[in-house]
């Protein structure tokens, strides 16, 4: 072994120790199905603590490179042909460019027909330049689908349409300041890291426990903004629960601070009821909502959406508003004609219903 922690350094001993041997795991140090040193001897060589090295441990796990076997220790589960991919700051790419899922998307025949009615129908139409939000037929028609199916309301103001999350990402930093702590799950969504960091942003990563991040890392964090995926937060694939959740509205009224809530794949829960947004579950105005059509639609189509709260809507259009939309009047067309005639609930019920049948 060769790890060293740095005891000045700007990461935590649990992080070094973590990048470390994630590097080890991936480069093939250690090869699938071998065993990982033992807590003890790693805290004899490191000198940290054998709690942190557990708390490393568990990390690993929850990532999927290791797993801890009973009387035995920790080994290795990584494979490369998994699918994992290695990336800069510890976390995985799953960007959909790199890999389609054609059971999500909805059926290309669909997709065809509907853009030939909205060619018909509209026709020059699909050349106008719509408002900064975005068109007021997907904004309208978002509406009122959020308010059936999501049970989310909201006025069509609170609505910005952009082309996908890394493009609103920038539009919600604009807005909050670059000058606040934004606290990211970790693992997450490279992306987030990748932007916050080019920007020139203040972040810091809070551990994921078995139902969301880490109480206690939640709760002595100094960030301004909590940046989450509640549901199937990507790499972990971790779902807050409902205690979860309700922790987090409670984290930001009582910070009165900012959440900015990213419901990546939430269509899709096969669960018989639609999963609790934290827009929905705060009444604290305080939430920003991010989805986009990336897997519901196709990933070809950037197209995304976000919810503001009643409270950021003027400031918004006051120092934001000079911004153009990002996509193109034909898509947003598309989009509200799938959503207003029904075929996109009925796309998404039918992946719902596939999904249960598979596991049994």
């Amino acid at each position: 072994m060769k790890y060293k922690i740095e005891k000045e350094g700007k990461a935590p001993a649990y992080l070094q120790l973590y990048k470390q041997i994630r590097e080890d795991i991936v480069s093939g140090a250690y090869r699938y199905n071998s065993k990982l040193p033992s807590k003890r001897l790693i805290a004899a060589e490191t000198g940290i603590s054998v709690i942190t090295i557990e708390h490393t441990y568990a990390l690993l796990a929850e990532e999927g490179y290791i797993e801890p076997r009973e009387r035995s220790g920790y080994f290795v589960v990584f494979r490369p042909s998994d699918g994992f991919a290695h990336g800069g700051e510890g976390v995985l790419s799953h960007s959909p460019a790199v890999k389609r899922d054609t059971k999500t998307e909805l059926p290309f025949p669909l997709l065809a027909r509907t853009m030939r009615r909205v060619i018909s129908d509209c026709g020059e139409r699909i050349m106008e330049r719509c408002e900064n939000k975005g068109s007021i037929e997907l904004r309208e028609t978002l509406k009122r689908y959020l308010a059936a199916s999501r049970g989310i309301s909201v006025d069509t103001e609170q609505i910005v349409i952009g082309s996908g999350s890394e493009y609103l990402y920038g539009l919600v930093t604009e807005l909050l300041g670059k000058d606040k702590l934004y606290a990211v799950e970790f693992p997450t969504y490279r992306k987030i890291e990748q932007l916050y960091g080019a920007m020139g942003i203040n972040y810091e990563k809070l551990p994921m426990g078995k139902n969301g991040i880490e109480s206690s890392f939640l709760w002595e964090s100094k960030a301004d903004i909590l940046h989450i995926s509640p549901y199937r937060s990507f790499p972990s694939g971790i779902t807050a629960d409902a205690s979860k959740r309700h922790e987090y509205v409670r984290w930001a009224a009582r910070r009165g601070g900012f959440i900015i809530e990213d419901d990546y794949e939430s269509e899709f829960s096969i669960s018989q009821k639609p999963e609790d947004t934290v827009f929905s579950l705060s009444d604290k105005d305080n939430v920003i909502y991010m989805n986009t059509f990336t897997r519901t639609v196709s990933p070809s189509i950037r197209a995304g959406y976000m919810l503001l709260p009643k409270s950021l809507v003027n400031e918004f259009d006051e120092r934001l508003g000079f911004y153009s939309c990002t996509v193109p009047t034909f898509f947003q067309l598309v989009l509200a004609e799938l959503i207003a005639g029904g075929d996109f609930e009925r796309h998404i019920n039918r992946v719902r219903r596939s999904k249960r049948r598979e596991i049994g």
